[in-house]
C-alpha cells in the first residue's frame, strides 16, 4: 500500500537570492568600480541591494555619478565617441566630470575626429538595421 506524506510535497524550490561580482553590479550602477569603497569591492551584492541602491543611492554612489572618476563607457558616451576612440587617443584611464568637460571645451582635433567616425559609424549601422528590416517584410 503506498503511503502519502502528511505534508503536501512542494515541486518548486524556493528560490534563491541572486548575487553579482562588485565589477557587474559597477557595471550595472554605471560606476568606476575601483572608485567605490573598499568593503562594495570586497564583497557581493544581492539583486535586492542593486535595487535598493539605484533607488535611495547612498551619498558615496550620488558622489559618483555626479564627479566621477567615471568608467570608459560613460566616458564615451559623455564624449559622443566610442570606447575604441577612447583608446585611440590614448585615453585609458577614468575621467572625472571635469576632465570630460575640459575636453568637451578644448575640443581637441582627435575628438572632432572620433565624434565624425562614431556619427558616420551609427549612421551605417542604423542603414543596415533598417535594410534587414525592409528584407525581413519582404
Amino acid at each position: 500500500m503506498l503511503r502519502l506524506p502528511d505534508e503536501p510535497v512542494t515541486l518548486f524550490r524556493m528560490k534563491s537570492q541572486q548575487t553579482m561580482k562588485p565589477a557587474t553590479a559597477a557595471k550595472k550602477l554605471g560606476v568606476y568600480l575601483e572608485a567605490t569603497p573598499e568593503e562594495f569591492q570586497a564583497g557581493v551584492v544581492s539583486r535586492d541591494e542593486l535595487n535598493e541602491l539605484q533607488a535611495n543611492p547612498p551619498q558615496w554612489l550620488a558622489d559618483l555619478r555626479r564627479n566621477g572618476p567615471h568608467p570608459k563607457q560613460l566616458i564615451a558616451q559623455k564624449l559622443g565617441i566610442s570606447t575604441s576612440g577612447l583608446v585611440r587617443a590614448g585615453i585609458t584611464e577614468a575621467l572625472t566630470t571635469d576632465q570630460i568637460t575640459a575636453l568637451k571645451d578644448e575640443n581637441p582635433d582627435w575628438l572632432v575626429r572620433e565624434r565624425n567616425t562614431y556619427k558616420e559609424f551609427k549612421a551605417e549601422e542604423a542603414r543596415l538595421a533598417e535594410k534587414a528590416q525592409a528584407e525581413e517584410q519582404v
